[in-house]
């Protein structure tokens, strides 16, 4: 899986700080401070998007539009009013207003000193060069190296959440060959479910086990502390994490505060509106 920050650099044939910089009078070096403050928003935001399957629809309807793929060739299209209008409609899908947005912008030029009003400008076109190299990580294997079949993430994706939302079946768990009387019978084994071990309850086989243990310095009276199991949504959560990972080692308090901003708007939506004085009569 390709992180943000590498996707977004091999934008327009690896030339994305060139144009960037171009673009916004910038040096390559501040280009490339800009792009990376950017990141972790953009990551915050992706994951936000997608918290769960079904909030994943609308992020794969966009992604699989193909719409964007046109500015990950061509950087220099997403400058144009089409490109910041469909910019900003990407915006509002990761980061769900314009407050945030500028609350984005006026963070990142704290980080690096670079203008707000050049983050301003530069975040639709970051939406929409990301988006449309995720589409062409999705669409195609055009990375060396990576295989279809085996490496692109987005099948993944999109068997998980055909499977969450009902739309494709789970595959049914394999069935113990061994779990039949006669060897139940033979081995001493009466299996409570189908992946338990076969041997558990084999006394010959406890007793090897047992003899492994002391000679490794392990009392055999002591066993590991059950792992917790791994529920739907937090294997969802663990998916979408590695999806849209920014690649880079930001400075905890800058990532802190990229997050609060997320949910300071959180808490804003979801509160409740003021009463009318006049109710109140």
């Amino acid at each position: 899986m390709i992180a943000l920050y590498d996707l977004m650099l091999k934008a327009q044939d690896g030339s994305a700080l060139d144009v960037m910089a171009k673009q916004f009078g910038l040096a390559q070096r501040q280009a490339n401070e800009a792009v990376s403050a950017l990141m972790p928003a953009f990551s915050e935001g992706m994951k936000r998007a997608a918290a769960n399957p079904y909030d994943f629809t609308s992020f794969l309807k966009a992604l699989y539009s193909g719409d964007h793929a046109k500015y990950f060739e061509d950087m220099t299209k997403a400058f144009t009013p089409t490109g910041i209008a469909e910019g900003n409609d990407l915006l509002s899908q990761f980061f769900g207003s314009k407050e945030v947005s500028r609350a984005i912008a006026a963070q990142a030029a704290q980080m690096t000193g670079i203008g707000q009003e050049i983050y301003k400008q530069m975040l639709p076109v970051v939406a929409n060069t990301l988006m449309g190299g995720l589409f062409k990580q999705s669409a195609s294997p055009f990375f060396p190296g990576m295989q279809q079949d085996k490496d692109n993430p987005f099948l993944a994706a999109m068997q998980q959440w055909m499977e969450a939302t009902g739309m494709a079946k789970k595959p049914e768990p394999q069935t113990n060959p061994f779990n039949n009387p006669f060897t139940q019978a033979f081995f001493g084994t009466t299996p409570k479910k189908e992946t338990q071990d076969l041997f558990a309850d084999n006394p010959f086989a406890k007793a090897f086990s047992d003899m492994m243990s002391v000679m490794s310095g392990k009392k055999p009276e002591e066993e590991a502390a059950p792992e917790k199991a791994e529920t739907p949504a937090d294997s969802w959560s663990k998916f979408v994490n590695t999806l849209f990972d920014t690649g880079l080692e930001m400075q905890k308090d800058y990532q802190k505060n990229i997050e609060e901003i997320f949910d300071t708007m959180s808490r804003s939506a979801a509160a409740p509106p003021p009463k009318d004085p006049k109710d109140a009569k």
